[in-house]
């Protein structure tokens, strides 16, 4: 099975085949926590992790409101066009840190020009807060939530998403290696370069942020480790 495809690399293409506006909206600040944006844990069916979920236990919830056409946003399923973020809501509050889900909302609020967007109750940063919330080591909702805040002209906020990401990576290659490409876009390099050497340290093979780098003219070796000159005098080492 092939790697997934980094997850800047989702996001820029949603930005280019959905016109996601907020790529490059002006700052907006929102309230957060739970008196403004509610209460994760509670709801009446669910809530669950998303990442420990069944497909047959995600397909009782998508199969309805956040199917395909919901996605793609051109096809709503419970709700009338215009209140299609209402679906997705619905999907966020079973699952609060549904990724896909979190990307269409933020898709929708930029699609009406308002956030929330109609239907969505709130604003997308809210949704961003409940899943952190919910699941605190959730790096791929808290790197999505980094590139949100860095389209909204909020660089520390963002800065200080992915170094939380950071502290949850553990072993990942791949997660080391999306935040290292989005502290790149933040114009971070050396944060960027020291995700990309333990990237390659953890075995991964991509070498996108590795050229970014390059083309910046930040890119480093990774330094030798300690014993590596006698490992590389021994024959067959």
């Amino acid at each position: 099975m092939s790697a997934p495809p980094p997850l800047n690399t989702l996001l820029r293409a949603a930005c280019v085949s959905f016109g996601l506006l907020a790529c490059a909206a002006p700052a907006v600040w929102a309230q957060t926590g739970p008196q403004a944006c509610g209460n994760p844990f509670v709801n009446h069916f669910g809530p669950w992790d998303y990442r420990a979920t069944t497909a047959e236990q995600r397909a009782i919830v998508e199969r309805v409101h956040f199917t395909p056409g919901i996605e793609a946003m051109v096809r709503p399923g419970t709700t009338m066009m215009q209140d299609m973020a209402a679906d997705v809501a619905y999907t966020l509050e079973v699952y609060p840190n549904h990724h896909r889900a979190l990307l269409t909302m933020w898709r929708l609020s930029d699609r009406h020009h308002a956030d929330p967007a109609p239907g969505g109750k709130i604003t997308v940063e809210c949704w961003f807060d409940r899943a952190l919330r919910f699941r605190p080591d959730d790096t791929v909702a808290r790197s999505m939530y980094a590139q949100f805040l860095h389209a909204r002209k909020r660089p520390a906020d963002a800065e200080r998403q992915l170094d939380i990401a950071l502290e949850h990576a553990g072993e990942r290659p791949m997660s080391h290696y999306n935040i290292g490409l989005l502290y790149f876009e933040l114009g971070r390099h050396d944060k960027a370069l020291a995700q990309a050497h333990r990237a390659m340290a953890l075995g991964l093979p991509r070498r996108e942020l590795m050229e970014s780098l390059v083309r910046a003219g930040q890119w480093r070796e990774p330094e030798a480790g300690p014993g590596a000159a006698s490992a590389a005098a021994t024959p067959g080492g």
